[in-house]
Protein backbone atom coordinates (compact mmCIF):
# COMPACT_ATOMS: atom_id res chain seq x y z
CA UNK A 1 0.00 0.00 0.00
CA UNK A 2 1.44 3.80 -0.72
CA UNK A 3 2.03 5.85 2.54
CA UNK A 4 0.03 8.68 3.15
CA UNK A 5 1.78 12.19 3.57
CA UNK A 6 1.82 13.85 6.74
CA UNK A 7 -0.54 16.67 7.42
CA UNK A 8 0.96 20.16 6.01
CA UNK A 9 0.89 23.11 8.06
CA UNK A 10 -0.22 25.52 5.12
CA UNK A 11 -1.32 26.22 1.27
CA UNK A 12 1.12 27.75 -1.13
CA UNK A 13 -0.09 31.86 -2.16
CA UNK A 14 -0.62 32.65 -5.43
CA UNK A 15 1.83 34.41 -7.52
CA UNK A 16 3.69 34.22 -11.19
CA UNK A 17 6.19 34.35 -12.94
CA UNK A 18 5.07 36.32 -16.01
CA UNK A 19 1.34 35.61 -15.68
CA UNK A 20 0.83 38.93 -17.17
CA UNK A 21 1.45 38.44 -20.49
CA UNK A 22 -1.59 35.69 -21.43
CA UNK A 23 -2.02 35.41 -24.75
CA UNK A 24 -4.55 32.62 -26.73
CA UNK A 25 -7.97 33.97 -25.11
CA UNK A 26 -10.18 36.07 -26.94
CA UNK A 27 -13.17 37.49 -25.35
CA UNK A 28 -12.62 35.17 -22.39
CA UNK A 29 -12.57 32.41 -24.41
CA UNK A 30 -9.46 30.31 -26.08
CA UNK A 31 -8.74 31.99 -29.92
CA UNK A 32 -8.27 29.28 -32.99
CA UNK A 33 -4.70 28.59 -32.49
CA UNK A 34 -5.55 27.78 -28.76
CA UNK A 35 -8.81 26.03 -29.24
CA UNK A 36 -6.50 23.61 -31.62
CA UNK A 37 -4.13 22.83 -28.92
CA UNK A 38 -7.02 22.10 -26.52
CA UNK A 39 -8.63 19.85 -29.23
CA UNK A 40 -5.65 18.01 -30.06
CA UNK A 41 -4.60 17.41 -26.01
CA UNK A 42 -8.43 15.91 -25.58
CA UNK A 43 -8.13 13.53 -28.48
CA UNK A 44 -4.21 12.51 -26.86
CA UNK A 45 -5.86 12.22 -23.48
CA UNK A 46 -9.29 10.32 -24.93
CA UNK A 47 -7.12 7.83 -26.82
CA UNK A 48 -6.03 6.68 -23.33
CA UNK A 49 -8.06 3.70 -21.07
CA UNK A 50 -6.27 5.10 -17.84
CA UNK A 51 -3.97 7.97 -16.78
CA UNK A 52 -2.19 8.44 -14.16
CA UNK A 53 -0.30 12.15 -13.41
CA UNK A 54 2.25 12.54 -11.98
CA UNK A 55 1.04 15.42 -9.59
CA UNK A 56 3.22 18.51 -8.44
CA UNK A 57 0.21 21.23 -7.82
CA UNK A 58 1.92 23.00 -9.98
CA UNK A 59 -0.33 24.62 -12.84
CA UNK A 60 1.37 22.47 -15.87
CA UNK A 61 0.46 19.19 -13.67
CA UNK A 62 -2.87 20.82 -12.32
CA UNK A 63 -4.78 21.66 -16.27
CA UNK A 64 -3.04 18.28 -17.28
CA UNK A 65 -5.02 16.69 -14.62
CA UNK A 66 -8.22 18.04 -14.52
CA UNK A 67 -8.14 17.31 -18.78
CA UNK A 68 -7.79 14.20 -17.92
CA UNK A 69 -10.73 13.53 -15.46
CA UNK A 70 -12.65 15.36 -17.99
CA UNK A 71 -12.29 13.32 -20.56
CA UNK A 72 -11.88 10.10 -18.64
CA UNK A 73 -13.47 10.55 -15.38
CA UNK A 74 -12.67 8.02 -12.61
CA UNK A 75 -10.18 6.39 -14.92
CA UNK A 76 -7.55 9.02 -14.65
CA UNK A 77 -5.57 9.86 -10.93
CA UNK A 78 -3.29 11.94 -9.50
CA UNK A 79 0.24 10.81 -7.82
CA UNK A 80 1.97 12.76 -5.52
CA UNK A 81 6.03 12.01 -3.72
CA UNK A 82 6.42 13.29 -0.33
CA UNK A 83 9.76 14.16 0.26
CA UNK A 84 12.42 16.60 2.02
CA UNK A 85 12.79 18.01 -1.27
CA UNK A 86 9.18 19.17 -1.90
CA UNK A 87 8.27 21.87 0.77
CA UNK A 88 4.79 20.75 2.89
CA UNK A 89 2.99 23.58 1.87
CA UNK A 90 3.36 22.79 -1.48
CA UNK A 91 2.10 18.80 -0.75
CA UNK A 92 -1.16 20.46 1.01
CA UNK A 93 -1.76 22.42 -1.66
CA UNK A 94 -1.42 19.66 -4.29
CA UNK A 95 -3.72 17.39 -1.59
CA UNK A 96 -6.53 20.26 -1.35
CA UNK A 97 -6.67 20.93 -4.92
CA UNK A 98 -7.70 17.02 -5.65
CA UNK A 99 -9.64 17.04 -2.58
CA UNK A 100 -11.95 20.20 -3.61
CA UNK A 101 -12.57 18.65 -6.77
CA UNK A 102 -13.05 14.41 -5.80
CA UNK A 103 -9.82 13.69 -7.44
CA UNK A 104 -8.78 10.12 -6.72
CA UNK A 105 -5.33 11.24 -5.26
CA UNK A 106 -2.24 8.53 -4.23
CA UNK A 107 0.53 10.36 -2.12
CA UNK A 108 3.50 8.24 -1.24
CA UNK A 109 6.57 8.55 0.89
CA UNK A 110 10.06 8.30 -0.77
CA UNK A 111 13.76 9.51 0.27
CA UNK A 112 15.71 10.77 -2.98
CA UNK A 113 18.42 11.54 -0.19
CA UNK A 114 18.45 8.01 0.23
CA UNK A 115 20.61 7.52 -3.24
CA UNK A 116 23.95 8.65 -3.52
CA UNK A 117 23.52 10.39 -6.80
CA UNK A 118 20.80 12.45 -5.29
CA UNK A 119 22.79 12.98 -2.31
CA UNK A 120 25.91 14.14 -4.23
CA UNK A 121 24.09 16.67 -5.94
CA UNK A 122 26.05 16.37 -9.29
CA UNK A 123 24.97 17.58 -12.68
CA UNK A 124 23.00 14.97 -13.20
CA UNK A 125 21.43 15.06 -9.86
CA UNK A 126 17.96 16.03 -11.03
CA UNK A 127 17.93 12.56 -13.63
CA UNK A 128 18.87 10.27 -10.70
CA UNK A 129 15.51 12.17 -9.02
CA UNK A 130 13.24 12.48 -11.30
CA UNK A 131 14.11 8.31 -12.65
CA UNK A 132 13.56 7.26 -9.11
CA UNK A 133 10.09 8.97 -8.49
CA UNK A 134 8.62 8.18 -11.66
CA UNK A 135 10.00 4.26 -11.41
CA UNK A 136 8.24 3.70 -8.35
CA UNK A 137 5.24 4.56 -9.79
CA UNK A 138 4.02 1.79 -11.88
CA UNK A 139 4.04 -0.36 -8.85
CA UNK A 140 1.96 2.08 -7.04
CA UNK A 141 -0.91 1.86 -9.34
CA UNK A 142 -0.40 -1.22 -9.38
CA UNK A 143 -1.00 -1.41 -5.53
CA UNK A 144 -3.75 0.62 -5.85
CA UNK A 145 -5.74 -1.19 -8.37
CA UNK A 146 -4.76 1.09 -11.38
CA UNK A 147 -2.59 -1.02 -13.00
CA UNK A 148 -1.47 -0.63 -16.70
CA UNK A 149 -2.80 3.09 -16.75
CA UNK A 150 -0.16 5.52 -18.83
CA UNK A 151 1.79 7.83 -16.40
CA UNK A 152 2.35 11.52 -17.49
CA UNK A 153 3.73 14.19 -16.76
CA UNK A 154 3.07 18.38 -17.00
CA UNK A 155 6.08 19.26 -19.60
CA UNK A 156 5.40 22.23 -21.76
CA UNK A 157 7.05 23.28 -25.15
CA UNK A 158 9.11 25.63 -23.05
CA UNK A 159 10.41 23.21 -20.73
CA UNK A 160 12.69 22.04 -23.70
CA UNK A 161 14.68 25.65 -23.89
CA UNK A 162 16.26 25.44 -20.40
CA UNK A 163 18.63 22.99 -18.72
CA UNK A 164 16.68 19.45 -17.17
CA UNK A 165 18.19 16.50 -16.96
CA UNK A 166 15.08 15.10 -15.51
CA UNK A 167 13.68 15.25 -18.83
CA UNK A 168 16.09 12.28 -20.40
CA UNK A 169 14.65 9.65 -17.36
CA UNK A 170 10.76 10.59 -18.45
CA UNK A 171 12.03 9.96 -21.76
CA UNK A 172 13.51 7.13 -20.80
CA UNK A 173 10.89 5.76 -18.57
CA UNK A 174 8.07 6.32 -21.67
CA UNK A 175 6.49 8.86 -19.51
CA UNK A 176 4.01 10.84 -21.60
CA UNK A 177 3.93 14.77 -21.62
CA UNK A 178 0.71 15.16 -23.43
CA UNK A 179 1.11 19.12 -22.89
CA UNK A 180 4.15 19.00 -24.91
CA UNK A 181 2.61 17.23 -27.58
CA UNK A 182 -0.43 18.92 -27.89
CA UNK A 183 2.34 21.51 -28.28
CA UNK A 184 1.33 23.67 -25.73
CA UNK A 185 3.49 26.66 -24.04
CA UNK A 186 3.80 28.22 -20.77
CA UNK A 187 1.77 30.75 -21.64
CA UNK A 188 -0.58 28.39 -23.28
CA UNK A 189 -0.98 26.57 -19.94
CA UNK A 190 -1.86 29.11 -17.88
CA UNK A 191 -4.13 31.17 -20.43
CA UNK A 192 -6.55 27.51 -20.40
CA UNK A 193 -5.99 26.94 -16.80
CA UNK A 194 -7.72 30.83 -15.55
CA UNK A 195 -10.22 29.60 -18.41
CA UNK A 196 -11.29 26.54 -16.71
CA UNK A 197 -11.24 28.83 -13.36
CA UNK A 198 -7.89 26.87 -11.87
CA UNK A 199 -7.10 28.76 -8.76
CA UNK A 200 -3.55 27.82 -9.73
CA UNK A 201 -3.55 29.47 -13.31
CA UNK A 202 -1.01 32.20 -11.69
CA UNK A 203 1.03 30.18 -9.43
CA UNK A 204 4.51 30.75 -9.37
CA UNK A 205 6.88 27.80 -10.60
CA UNK A 206 8.38 25.94 -7.49
CA UNK A 207 10.87 23.66 -8.36
CA UNK A 208 12.45 21.10 -5.68
CA UNK A 209 14.51 22.52 -2.80
CA UNK A 210 17.56 20.99 -4.38
CA UNK A 211 17.77 23.00 -6.76
CA UNK A 212 18.57 25.68 -4.31
CA UNK A 213 22.00 24.28 -3.41
CA UNK A 214 24.90 24.68 -5.61
CA UNK A 215 26.00 21.83 -8.27
CA UNK A 216 28.75 19.61 -6.44
CA UNK A 217 27.06 20.90 -2.33
CA UNK A 218 26.10 17.47 -1.31
CA UNK A 219 22.26 17.39 0.17
CA UNK A 220 21.32 17.11 3.35
CA UNK A 221 17.77 17.09 5.01
CA UNK A 222 18.93 20.46 7.26
CA UNK A 223 20.22 22.24 4.33
CA UNK A 224 16.89 21.65 2.33
CA UNK A 225 14.82 22.62 5.44
CA UNK A 226 17.41 25.52 5.94
CA UNK A 227 15.78 27.00 2.59
CA UNK A 228 12.60 26.21 2.90
CA UNK A 229 12.74 27.64 6.09
CA UNK A 230 14.19 30.76 4.69
CA UNK A 231 11.69 30.93 1.78
CA UNK A 232 8.38 30.00 3.83
CA UNK A 233 9.71 33.75 5.88
CA UNK A 234 9.37 35.75 2.71
CA UNK A 235 6.87 33.82 1.64
CA UNK A 236 4.79 34.81 5.03
CA UNK A 237 5.55 38.64 4.30
CA UNK A 238 3.65 38.56 1.21
CA UNK A 239 6.07 38.10 -1.39
CA UNK A 240 5.11 35.54 -3.74
CA UNK A 241 7.91 34.37 -6.48
CA UNK A 242 11.08 33.59 -3.84
CA UNK A 243 14.18 31.38 -3.65
CA UNK A 244 16.65 31.85 -1.45
CA UNK A 245 19.61 30.43 -2.54
CA UNK A 246 22.28 28.60 -0.17
CA UNK A 247 25.83 29.62 -0.66
CA UNK A 248 28.47 28.04 1.80
CA UNK A 249 32.36 29.00 2.13
CA UNK A 250 33.61 25.51 3.47
CA UNK A 251 37.13 26.89 6.09
CA UNK A 252 40.29 25.48 5.53
CA UNK A 253 40.55 24.30 8.84
CA UNK A 254 37.96 21.08 8.41
CA UNK A 255 36.63 21.18 11.86
CA UNK A 256 35.62 24.71 11.38
CA UNK A 257 31.94 25.62 11.06
CA UNK A 258 31.01 26.45 7.25
CA UNK A 259 29.84 30.24 6.33
CA UNK A 260 26.31 29.99 5.17
CA UNK A 261 25.07 33.09 3.18
CA UNK A 262 21.60 33.08 1.99
CA UNK A 263 21.15 34.85 -1.39
CA UNK A 264 17.03 35.77 -1.45
CA UNK A 265 15.81 36.41 -5.25
CA UNK A 266 12.87 38.71 -5.91
CA UNK A 267 11.24 39.77 -8.84
CA UNK A 268 13.38 43.38 -9.61
CA UNK A 269 9.69 44.96 -9.33
CA UNK A 270 9.72 44.03 -5.51
CA UNK A 271 13.18 45.50 -4.34
CA UNK A 272 10.80 48.95 -3.80
CA UNK A 273 8.51 47.05 -1.61
CA UNK A 274 11.57 44.28 0.23
CA UNK A 275 13.34 47.57 1.04
CA UNK A 276 10.38 49.42 2.36
CA UNK A 277 10.84 50.58 6.46
CA UNK A 278 12.44 47.74 8.65
CA UNK A 279 11.79 45.04 6.50
CA UNK A 280 15.24 44.16 5.31
CA UNK A 281 16.51 44.30 9.12
CA UNK A 282 13.54 41.96 9.84
CA UNK A 283 14.64 39.81 7.24
CA UNK A 284 17.91 39.14 7.91
CA UNK A 285 17.30 38.62 11.82
CA UNK A 286 14.43 36.10 11.02
CA UNK A 287 17.32 34.13 8.83
CA UNK A 288 20.16 34.73 11.07
CA UNK A 289 17.74 33.01 13.76
CA UNK A 290 17.29 30.28 11.28
CA UNK A 291 21.35 29.34 10.92
CA UNK A 292 22.63 31.94 8.34
CA UNK A 293 25.88 34.05 9.08
CA UNK A 294 24.87 36.59 6.32
CA UNK A 295 21.68 37.27 3.96
CA UNK A 296 22.07 39.26 0.48
CA UNK A 297 19.70 40.35 -2.08
CA UNK A 298 20.25 39.04 -5.67
CA UNK A 299 20.19 42.38 -7.51
CA UNK A 300 19.60 40.03 -10.95
CA UNK A 301 16.44 39.24 -9.27
CA UNK A 302 14.82 35.91 -9.43
CA UNK A 303 15.55 33.96 -12.61
CA UNK A 304 14.78 30.42 -12.83
CA UNK A 305 18.14 28.12 -12.83
CA UNK A 306 20.57 30.55 -11.82
CA UNK A 307 22.23 28.02 -10.21
CA UNK A 308 22.94 25.95 -13.40
CA UNK A 309 25.19 28.98 -15.00
CA UNK A 310 28.46 27.48 -13.79
CA UNK A 311 27.32 24.36 -15.33
CA UNK A 312 26.51 26.26 -19.09
CA UNK A 313 29.88 28.41 -19.51
CA UNK A 314 31.59 27.35 -23.10
CA UNK A 315 34.71 29.34 -21.16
Amino acid sequence: MSMSCGQAASATGAGVDGAGALGGLADGEPDAELADKLDRLRRILADEHKVAVAFSGGVDSSLLLVMAVEMLGDNALAVTECSKLVPDREIAAARAFCESRGIRHILFERDPLGDERVRANGGDRCYWCKRGMLSAIPGLLEENGFAGALVAEGSNLDDMGDMRPGRRAVEELGVASPLLQAGMTKADVRALARWKGLEVWDKPSAACLASRIPCGEGLTAEKLALVDAAERELLDRGFRQVRVRLGIDHAPDASARPVRTGRIEIPPGDFARFMQGDNPAQVESALRRLGFDFVALDLGGYRTGKLNRPLLRSD
